[in-house]
């Protein structure tokens, strides 16, 4: 006997088992995931999840400690205009708040706190703002905050952000001296 195939039109004889009948036997025989398999899976995703929560969580965090300075920020560049404009001048006598500032001021999203930019002999503005509570501790360290509402100066401002602080503008007494 030869070992050789032999086809006919009506019917195809092969040797051996069919790769596709052995496909069918397994994929009936599978039923699912294994316990072992599951149990990995969970253990990946929690894992992740460790990892993942804490830092979108310290993310927020940043995100609305940013955008508290970013206000206190721009009250500041709207207290300048108003002092330009005769507004107010940064001093007790006719200080830059609230009320003098609305016309100046838009679009700090708190518009219940309170905040006050005073303007030193240097020309440094400060600002205190009631918002500043409400930062992060990372926040308040690069600020160097205090719980007593003191006011903040517009360069430790720009430096807790991550911007180069303004350099004051000189003043009638620093242009002689030099």
């Amino acid at each position: 006997m030869t070992n050789e195939r032999t086809f006919s039109k009506d019917k195809k004889e092969r040797g051996g088992v069919s790769l596709r009948n052995l496909l069918n036997k397994k994929l009936k025989n599978e039923k699912g995931l294994t316990l072992i398999e599951l149990l990995a899976v969970i253990v990946i995703l929690a894992i992740i999840a460790l990892i993942a929560i804490p830092a979108i969580g310290n993310i927020i965090s940043n995100s609305k400690s940013k955008a508290i300075l970013s206000d206190a920020t721009t009250i500041i560049a709207g207290a300048k205009t108003a002092i330009a404009d005769g507004a107010c001048d940064g001093t007790t006598e006719k200080p830059c708040d609230n009320k003098a500032l609305k016309d100046f001021v838009e679009d700090v999203k708190n518009n219940s706190a309170t905040y006050t930019v005073t303007k030193s002999a240097t020309n440094e503005y400060s600002i205190a703002y009631t918002e500043f509570s409400k930062l992060n501790e990372d926040y308040k360290a690069a600020i160097d905050y205090t719980n007593n509402a003191t006011a903040i100066a517009q360069s430790k401002i720009a430096k807790a952000m991550g911007n180069k602080p303004e350099k004051p503008e000189k003043t009638e007494k620093t242009e002689k001296t030099n």
